[in-house]
């Protein structure tokens, strides 16, 4: 079957760094394509048993290699065990061992522990010190190769190698696009609860790779990602009026987008990345605004003695949903992304905030507040289908994984603890901590990065 050969620099990574090679590349991977695979998940918003899948260590060309060969079957098993559809298989378990990728496996080894999909790959060191990387997915009720591909890349991004590795066994195996070669920032909170200092930090989804992006000096708030390029927007208070910042986060460089005073939430980016939208409050109401990133201009959308708040762009840019309490309590409204009418789209009891539009386009996502709880839950944009998928003491700030599939948000348990990272699936399943060295609070998912 046709192969795909990524060669990736020794640059900091990104979408357009990743150049494709040709096919012919690895003739040894040619093998035949799969006709009529059994092996296949359905995913819906029932339950889904999660489908059994061996991940062997992958063979070393070298002893050197051989701690990385384990680094990446260990990631690809956390990540795919993580998302709530697969259930890898301990490896104590295992029959054959592999110790040849190019020669078909013994499927009745496989068989007999029950796995119905198999995961083998190589890690070689090559002349010029880059790491070649290869892996085939196959079906093992047919005996048939799914997928094989390979990549080359600098030895410290094995793990990247890795999330995209998982993201093809997931998007072969389910039919969805992966999350996993993704990242997230999200504010980092150290100290005593009242002297908190609050750092801008990003991390690999799994939450690896943790690195600091402010010093900590100025108090910041809810970063946001462009879902087109990798930069950021957040809010700073310094010493007077809060400013909105855009950082590129591979070469660190930021600019100030302008002093915005009653700002309570960073802008969001509109899906091609040129614009931002945010709420600006004057008096004791605060109204809807965009700006253009280029012409620095700002268009007024709303105009209420209401607060309105928290807009979030629909992907294809054409609606927005945002929280406003002209009703008398918060609530989720849709309307134009260019202004005039909006409707109402949350009904339920309690108040309702922190409206995010999935990259799908199928859900919106919120913070519901009643009888003492905050829950995260997802409703469809004309606010039907409403689903409750995690409740507690103080859960808030929803964000969507790139394939809308999954959620993060964090939670405060109260007292003189502080907030923590989860993810949790959008039929309200599988509901899972995030690693993070300290405290936590406001994620943000990046789009995926290849």
């Amino acid at each position: 079957m046709p192969v795909t050969s990524f060669s990736l620099p020794s640059l900091p990574l990104n979408r357009r760094d990743i150049l494709i090679g040709g096919a012919g590349a690895a003739a040894s991977l040619l093998l035949p394509s799969l006709a009529g695979a059994q092996t296949k998940l359905q995913v819906t918003e029932g339950n889904v048993a999660p489908l059994p899948i061996a991940i062997p260590n992958f063979v070393a060309g070298s002893p050197a290699d051989g701690e990385v060969g384990v680094g990446v079957a260990q990631v690809i098993t956390n990540n795919l065990k993580r998302s709530g559809l697969f259930a890898p298989i301990d490896q104590a378990a295992f029959i054959e061992k592999i110790s040849n990728i190019d020669l078909p496996p013994q499927f009745q080894s496989w068989k007999t522990i029950n796995a119905q999909a198999l995961v083998t790959g190589r890690m070689t060191r090559q002349g010029d010190g880059r790491l070649k990387a290869e892996f085939r997915l196959w079906d093992v009720t047919s005996g048939q190769q799914l997928t094989g591909q390979q990549y080359f890349t600098s030895p410290e991004y094995w793990r990247r190698i890795a999330h995209i590795i998982s993201d093809q066994i997931y998007e072969r195996l389910t039919g969805d696009k992966g999350y996993f070669d993704s990242r997230v920032v999200f504010v980092d909170e150290t100290g005593a609860k009242e002297r908190r200092v609050k750092r801008l930090a990003l991390m690999d989804q799994d939450g690896a790779n943790v690195r600091y992006l402010t010093r900590g000096s100025d108090l910041v708030l809810t970063p946001r990602f462009s879902p087109s390029t990798q930069e950021i927007t957040y809010m700073e208070f310094g010493q007077g009026d809060p400013r909105v910042y855009l950082r590129n986060i591979e070469t660190g460089q930021s600019e100030i987008v302008g002093n915005f005073p009653g700002m309570s939430f960073a802008p969001r980016f509109s899906p091609d990345g040129q614009r931002v939208i945010m709420s600006l409050q004057q008096g004791g109401n605060s109204n809807l605004f965009v700006m253009d990133l280029r012409s620095k201009s700002t268009t007024r959308l709303t105009d209420t003695p209401a607060i309105d708040t928290s807009p979030s762009y629909a992907p294809d840019g054409t609606r927005i949903c945002f929280e406003s309490d002209r009703g008398g309590k918060p609530q989720i409204y849709v309307m134009s992304a260019t202004g005039g009418p909006a409707q109402r789209i949350s009904f339920g009891e309690g108040s309702y905030s922190t409206p995010v539009w999935s990259p799908r386009g199928d859900y919106i996502a919120f913070t519901k507040q009643g009888a003492g709880q905050f829950s995260i839950g997802i409703m469809k944009p004309d606010g039907s289908g409403e689903r409750i998928l995690t409740s507690g003491f103080h859960n808030e700030g929803p964000t969507f994984a790139p394939n809308g599939r999954v959620l993060m948000f964090f939670r405060d348990p109260g007292g003189n603890s502080g907030p923590s990272l989860f993810t949790v699936d959008i039929s309200g399943r599988n509901e899972q901590r995030v690693p993070t060295p300290g405290f936590a609070s406001d994620p943000a998912w990046s789009p995926l990065l290849s």
